[in-house]
């Protein structure tokens, strides 16, 4: 199991501030494709993503049992 952490707008629009996936291992490319199927999760293209705290790019492999934070870009003033 793969647990997703939602931040910021991800977390509003799914309502959760986690969902997990059985799916892997895949890359983190191949893992935001999945995700875009979840209602809420449309469009991940600016959304950064960290593999068990540490930022990832779209080639590192995810596996079963890490955790995943989908950090969305943020403005404020």
């Amino acid at each position: 199991m793969i647990k997703i952490l939602l931040f910021a707008g991800l977390k509003d629009r799914v309502g959760k501030s986690f969902i997990t996936l059985e799916n892997g291992p895949m890359t983190v490319s191949e893992l935001k494709k999945e995700l875009e199927k979840v209602s809420g999760l449309e469009n991940l293209t600016n959304v950064m993503v960290a593999v068990n705290e540490t930022y990832a790019d779209g080639d590192v492999v995810v596996r079963a049992g890490d955790t995943v934070a989908l950090i969305p870009p943020v403005s404020g003033g």
